[in-house]
C-alpha cells in the first residue's frame, strides 16, 4: 500500500459530512465520548483517529464547522488541520458545551444512538444521562435526535482511501484462499487448515476481520453445522465438501469471502452438489445485477431469495448481504429481509460507495451446506465485484 498523509482518511470522511448533515436535516452532530479505549464509539476513527480520556464533545455543522471540546491533557491529540477550534478544559466540560451550543443555536442535535444500526449506536446509556443532565436547563435538551441516518451514510459512503484499503484486504484474502489449492488434501483436520491460514496471515502482516478463533470458519463434510463457531478435529474426506469463511484486515479495513472445495475430480461432483452450487452462484449474480443506488436493501435480498425458492430450496435464514468496512459487519443499510431481528436496516437505501457482501447458503441432503460470499462496490449505475466470483467448485484431486 502507498504511504498517505497522517490524517488523509479523516480528511476524506469529514469532507463528506456537511452534505450528509444537510441531507439528514441535522443542524449539529455531537460525538459525545469518554475513555474511548474502554468504550469506543465506532465513528471516532473516521472523525478523529485518536482516543480521548476525559468527557469530550466533537461538534460538526452543515456549514463545515468543527469544534473539539476536550480535556486539557487530550488537547494535543486533536489535529489542528482537522478541527478549526480546540477548546481544552480542566475542571468540567458542561459550561463549554452549553456555550458552544448556545452560539450555534441548532434546531436539532444529532447523537449516536440507534435501535437498528450498531455502527451508529456508540453513545452509552451513562453518557446520554450525563449529557441530558448538563442540558436540562437549556432548550437544547429537547433538540436531541438520533444521528443514525447521518452516521450510516458517513460509514457507508466509502471514500477513495477506504475503497483502496478494502480492495487490498480483498486481494490478500483471495491470495491466501488461492494458496489453499496447493495445500489441501484428504485427511486434514479443520484446525490444521485454519493454522495454515493463520500462518500465512502472520507472514503477510495482516490482521483479522473478525475474531481469530472463527476466522477462517472451516467446515469439512456434511456433519458440521455452519455458523460462527470455531474449527474442530473433523477431517476432510474424499467425495466431501469443504467450506471456508475468511477475511483479513488491512490498515483497519476488512474483507469477507466464502469459498467451496470438493475432494474429487470435477467429473465426480454429485448432481445434488452441482445443483446447489449453481443455485447459490446464480442467486449472487442476479442480486448483483439488481444492486444499484436507490433500491432498498430488502428488495435486493428478495431477488436472491426468490431464485433460491424457485430452485426448490428453503429460504436462507440470514440476510443476503451486509456492509463491510472497518468491520466485517459495518452497519448501515442491510441487504436483508424485513425481519424483527434486523430492525429498520433492510429498509435503508443503497448508495454509491457502499461496499456489500453478497452471500447465501442452500442445504443438500447428503453433503452439507453449499455457501459462497463475494464483496462488491456500489457504483453510480450498478455494482462492481471487488472479489473474483467463484463460478465453479474448486476440486482437490488426490
Amino acid at each position: 500500500m502507498p504511504t498517505y498523509a497522517p490524517h488523509r482518511l479523516q480528511e476524506e470522511k469529514l469532507a463528506q459530512l456537511p452534505l450528509i448533515l444537510r441531507e439528514e436535516e441535522i443542524d449539529c452532530w455531537l460525538v459525545w465520548v469518554r475513555e474511548t479505549v474502554q468504550s469506543p464509539d465506532p465513528v471516532l476513527p473516521l472523525v478523529l483517529g485518536a482516543d480521548l480520556v476525559w468527557p469530550s464533545a466533537l461538534l460538526f455543522t452543515p456549514s463545515g464547522e468543527r469544534v473539539a471540546i476536550v480535556g486539557s491533557f487530550d488537547a494535543d491529540v486533536v489535529p489542528s488541520e482537522l478541527y478549526g477550534r480546540v477548546i481544552p478544559y480542566t475542571e468540567g466540560i458542561a459550561d463549554h458545551l452549553r456555550t458552544e451550543l448556545n452560539r450555534m443555536n441548532p434546531k436539532s442535535i444529532g447523537i449516536n444512538e440507534s435501535r437498528s444500526d450498531v455502527g451508529a449506536d456508540g453513545l452509552t446509556a451513562g453518557m446520554k444521562c450525563l449529557l441530558e443532565g448538563m442540558l436540562a436547563e437549556t432548550p437544547h435538551a429537547a433538540r436531541l435526535v438520533s444521528a443514525e441516518g447521518a452516521v450510516g451514510r458517513l460509514r457507508g459512503r466509502k471514500s477513495p482511501l477506504e475503497q483502496a484499503r478494502i480492495r487490498e484486504a480483498v486481494r490478500i484474502t483471495e491470495q491466501i484462499l488461492d494458496e489453499l489449492d496447493g495445500f489441501l488434501c484428504v485427511g486434514q483436520t479443520e484446525t490444521a487448515i485454519q493454522s495454515f491460514v493463520h500462518k500465512r496471515m502472520a507472514e503477510l502482516g495482516v490482521g483479522f476481520a473478525w475474531q481469530s478463533a472463527s476466522n477462517p470458519a472451516v467446515d469439512a463434510g456434511p456433519d458440521k453445522p455452519f455458523g460462527h463457531g470455531r474449527p474442530s478435529e473433523n477431517r476432510t474426506k474424499q467425495g466431501h465438501l469443504l467450506h471456508l469463511d475468511f477475511g483479513v484486515q488491512v490498515d483497519g479495513y476488512s474483507a469477507d469471502i466464502q469459498r467451496m472445495w470438493f475432494f474429487g475430480s470435477e467429473h465426480e461432483v454429485p448432481d445434488e452438489i452441482a445443483h446447489a452450487f449453481v443455485t447459490v452462484r446464480d442467486a449472487i449474480a442476479l442480486a448483483a445485477d439488481f444492486l444499484r443506488p436507490g433500491v432498498r436493501g430488502c428488495d435486493v435480498d428478495a431477488v436472491a431469495r426468490a431464485h433460491v425458492v424457485d430452485q426448490g430450496y428453503p429460504p436462507f435464514a440470514h440476510a443476503l448481504g451486509h456492509q463491510i468496512g472497518r468491520f466485517a459487519h459495518d452497519g448501515g443499510t442491510l441487504l436483508g429481509p424485513p425481519w424483527e431481528r434486523y430492525g429498520d436496516a433492510p429498509n435503508g437505501v443503497v448508495e454509491p460507495g457502499n461496499v456489500f457482501t453478497l452471500e447465501l447458503l442452500v442445504p443438500t441432503e447428503h453433503y452439507g451446506q453449499v455457501s459462497l460470499e463475494e464483496d462488491v462496490l456500489v457504483t453510480k449505475s450498478g455494482c462492481t465485484f471487488l472479489s473474483h466470483p467463484q463460478t465453479a467448485l474448486r476440486c482437490i484431486v488426490a
